[in-house]
């Protein structure tokens, strides 16, 4: 029988120990788009993306003027009064002799002198009273508020740096979406050929159990008739013994490993989870196993050194915004303030305002270096993330490497599989007839079952080996679709 036959065989069994046909039965590509719609992690990223999306739209509104508006009240205690106390005023009059006013004093009737105070100054003979009621104005209650207007003239280029690091902001939310898209296509694809593996290894080991079985059986025969001995029948039996609980684990590792499949694509853990390539019999690798890549492709098409190189440039974008701040700031203002009381026609307890329209310029003069040693970090911060998209680049290199090494191991060793599971299938036939024409003994038909339980286990584990290889080859060249 051929590996092929043998394998359609064993799904046919699983056929009919399935879960009831009710059971839903989801393809590779139906379990990715579950787990990519489902998927936490992606929806983390997407929401960055749009977050991104949000700061770029800020960054841009830094070319455009600001409106702000500011008010508040206060409540004073005391009324505000120029005077102290009442105030005299001398006054003065027309002089017609000298065709200007002069003061009015006391004179002397006689001299007409000026009468002097022990100080020297002249007594007034008339005064204008100015009572301190008069000048007292109530600022109790004010109410004060003022409409600001800021355009940015010159930044220094910290506005310009800004929008540009927004944009590579948001392509590199992009590219690490994208990495994460493949991060969970593999883990899907690990998930799923498991359960694939598992249910093989399930059917294979019903198969043993049955093959156990039925020379357990030919053995009691044989013992009846006294061509076989009691040690042989107890050999055979504790094999099967041992058969029965493996299976019985792989059943349970069958039922963990669906579960886990569930709950990567966002399905409830007790989900029934069959899959289209449980019983699958030929292996499709989709990544071209080569000896050697064209590295700057390879480095073009994977999203994890895409967002470094982003990250790199968003480090220079940093070093600019950080020499902004020596260099000076332009901004042209225009204001309109209001108060109530107002004292722009008089004391007025009514709203009133003005406009006022100017230039702010701001030059750094001396920090004490603190601005230029944050410049230097920022520049060293550039330094490290190049030396870590150089060390990002060799290390993906020796991934592909690597990558492409063990795909080719597991198409040898798959192939290496197929002929030592002929060679097993053609022992265990020539042990089964030689055990019925009495040449061969129970334990060397147990050898060759167990031989070709080995085998066909082997076989197995190198055809899902070979889809997992090719999944981490397509992934680690940035191929893996989606």
């Amino acid at each position: 029988m051929s590996t092929r036959h043998f394998i359609m065989a064993l799904a046919a069994m699983g056929a009919l120990a399935a879960p009831s046909p009710k059971a839903d039965v989801y393809s590779l590509d139906s379990c990715r788009r579950m787990a990519l719609t489902n998927n936490k992690e992606m929806m983390v990223k997407a929401e960055k993306v749009r977050q991104a999306g949000y700061m770029k739209k800020e960054a841009f509104a830094a070319y455009l003027p600001a409106l702000d508006f500011a008010g508040g009240y206060t409540y004073n205690q005391k009324k505000l009064s120029i005077f102290d106390s009442d105030q005299l005023l001398p006054t003065k009059s027309f002089d017609l002799a000298t065709q200007s006013y002069q003061f009015n004093v006391v004179t002397n009737p006689y001299t007409h002198e000026p009468i002097l105070t022990p100080d020297g100054k002249p007594i007034p003979s008339e005064v204008a009273l100015i009572p301190k009621e008069a000048m007292e104005y109530d600022i109790h209650n004010v109410f004060f508020g003022a409409v600001t207007l800021t355009q940015p003239i010159y930044m220094g280029g910290k506005i310009v740096a800004m929008n540009k690091l927004a944009d590579i902001n948001k392509e590199a939310s992009l590219a690490l979406q994208h990495n994460e898209a493949q991060n969970v296509i593999y883990a899907v694809d690990a998930a799923y050929w498991t359960v694939v593996s598992l249910h093989a290894k399930h059917e294979l080991a019903r198969s043993y159990v049955n093959l156990l079985d039925t020379l357990s059986r030919n053995v009691r025969l044989m013992l009846d008739q006294g061509v076989a001995t009691r040690s042989d029948l107890l050999s055979v039996d504790v094999k099967l013994n041992e058969a029965n609980v493996d299976l019985l684990k792989v059943e349970n590792g069958l039922s963990l490993s669906r579960m886990a499949l569930a709950q990567i694509c966002g399905l409830p853990v007790d989900a029934s989870m069959n899959v289209a390539d449980e019983g699958c019999t030929e292996i499709n690798p989709k990544a071209d196993i080569a000896t050697h890549y064209d590295m700057e492709q390879v480095y073009a098409n994977r999203p994890d050194l895409q967002a470094l190189e982003l990250a790199t440039r968003a480090a220079g974008q940093q070093k600019r915004v950080a020499m902004s701040d020596m260099l000076p700031n332009v901004a042209l203002i225009g204001t309109y303030s209001f108060s109530n009381p107002n004292m722009f026609n008089g004391f007025k307890k009514r709203f009133d305002g003005a406009f006022s329209v100017g230039v702010m310029v701001k030059i750094p003069l001396w920090h004490w270096g603190g601005n230029y040693n944050k410049y230097r970090a920022a520049a060293s911060d550039e330094t490290i993330m190049k030396l870590q998209l150089q060390d990002a680049r060799e290390k993906v290199e020796l991934q592909v490497n690597q990558a492409a090494y063990k795909a080719q191991e597991a198409v040898k060793t798959y192939l290496m599989t197929e002929t030592n599971l002929n060679k097993a299938q053609e022992n265990l036939r020539s042990a089964t007839l030689g055990f019925r024409e009495g040449v061969m003994t129970a334990d060397d038909v147990m050898a060759a079952q167990t031989a070709w339980l080995k085998a066909h286990s082997e076989n197995i584990d190198a055809m899902i080996d070979v889809q997992l290889c090719d999944v981490y080859l397509s992934k680690s060249l940035g191929t893996l679709g989606y």
